[in-house]
């Protein structure tokens, strides 16, 4: 079977390419905005897509719960339902035995999750978390993984290493196909040798793509570079490679470096929504008061409406008064901030000038006031 993902142009270790996908192709490096609830919140899909991405995830745990699969599959399928034509991949639901562990229990048959909307327990075994995305149609599914916190001990690790590898094997086995892609992720804790171990176990699996699970979850920058560096070593050249959770520009071109494809976040609207824009500088706070009298773009560069049609004052009146416009403005800024990072990352490997690319922007970080 010809892999999914091709190359166009490699320099150093970053690399361009594209994933092909039954509702079209994703240019990599990609960034794919969160629509948890099969919505990027506050825009419209055509929206979304005028920024320049590609490709949406949405969250099949959440998705389960409400509005449930079986209304989704009645109205078409997820495309359908939320009217985004365009590559849609669902995260499984593992990354909640972190981020909701109060209400999850791990055996290893599968996950037991508590509904945080009525309290209804929610079942998901490696099986059923293939099934489901599927149902949804999904371009990309996710197997079901055990991540594991930062800090977590050594053995704990292990134990949700293997489990997930066990967990791997079964959704690998469940696939049907049907024109959809498949990623394996590998996880491994915060150990180096552990990660590279992992990372070569889900990569023989033949999976459409690998991703680099269990990471950005509150250890030191260095940290998460070193386990991406160790797992991204193991991972096969002719397969989509995918950072889970990451959304900050040094970040994001901190992976591509070492050759990652893939990547999603919250952070982006989860910012606009607190008032804060992205910008080449840094992160630029619409609700200070040093806004108030700045009749200037977030950035004069960036052709999105926020930046084209209104001013850094009118947006922190806007925060000020609790209008819902200033959410929407500084949620497609901050999306098309990322999407023309993307772009620029492309185009930079393609010309063979990525390391001074990525140096740029990292000056501009780092030289920027605070």
């Amino acid at each position: 079977m010809t892999p999914a993902f091709a190359t166009e142009a490699v320099d150093g270790d970053a690399r361009t390419g594209a994933l092909t996908t039954a509702h079209g192709p994703v240019r990599t490096p990609a960034f794919m905005p969160v629509g948890t609830h099969a919505t990027v919140k506050a825009l419209h899909p055509d929206e979304v897509r005028a920024t320049g991405v590609d490709i949406l995830l949405c969250n099949a745990y959440h998705l389960a719960l409400r509005p449930g699969i079986e209304l989704i599959e009645r109205a078409g399928g997820l495309h359908a339902f939320m009217g985004w034509n365009h590559p849609i991949l669902t995260d499984s639901g593992g990354y909640q035995l972190v981020s909701l562990a109060e209400v999850a229990a791990v055996d290893d048959d599968g996950a037991t999750f508590v509904s945080p909307y009525d309290g209804s327990r929610l079942r998901v075994t490696p099986e059923d978390a293939v099934r489901n995305q599927a149902r949804l149609g999904a371009d990309v599914l996710m197997c079901l993984d055990h991540p594991v916190a930062h800090g977590t001990d050594d053995d704990a690790a292990r134990a949700a290493t293997d489990r997930t590898h066990r967990w791997a094997e079964r959704c690998r086995a469940a696939h049907s196909g049907e024109g959809r892609l498949l990623f394996g992720i590998a996880q491994g804790g915060f150990d180096a040798g552990a990660r590279r171990d992992s990372a070569r176990f889900v990569s023989g699996l033949d999976f459409d793509g690998v991703a680099i699970g269990g990471l950005s979850v509150g250890e030191p920058v260095d940290t998460m570079l070193a386990m991406t560096e160790a797992s991204v070593a193991e991972l096969r050249s002719d397969r989509a490679r995918y950072f889970m959770g990451l959304g900050t520009d040094s970040e994001l071109l901190g992976a591509i470096a070492l050759g990652v494809d893939m990547f999603d976040c919250v952070v982006p609207t989860r910012l606009a929504r607190n008032g804060s824009a992205l910008t080449p500088d840094g992160r630029l706070s619409l609700r200070n008061s040093a806004a108030r009298d700045d009749f200037g773009p977030i950035d004069p560069d960036c052709p999105c409406a926020a930046c084209t049609g209104f001013s850094r004052a009118y947006l922190r009146h806007l925060f000020q008064s609790g209008e819902i416009l200033a959410h929407r403005l500084v949620s497609l800024h901050n999306i098309t901030h990322l999407a023309r990072l993307m772009e620029g990352a492309r185009a930079a490997i393609r010309g063979g000038t990525f390391a001074g690319f990525r140096s740029d922007r990292d000056g501009r970080l780092r030289s920027a006031p605070r």
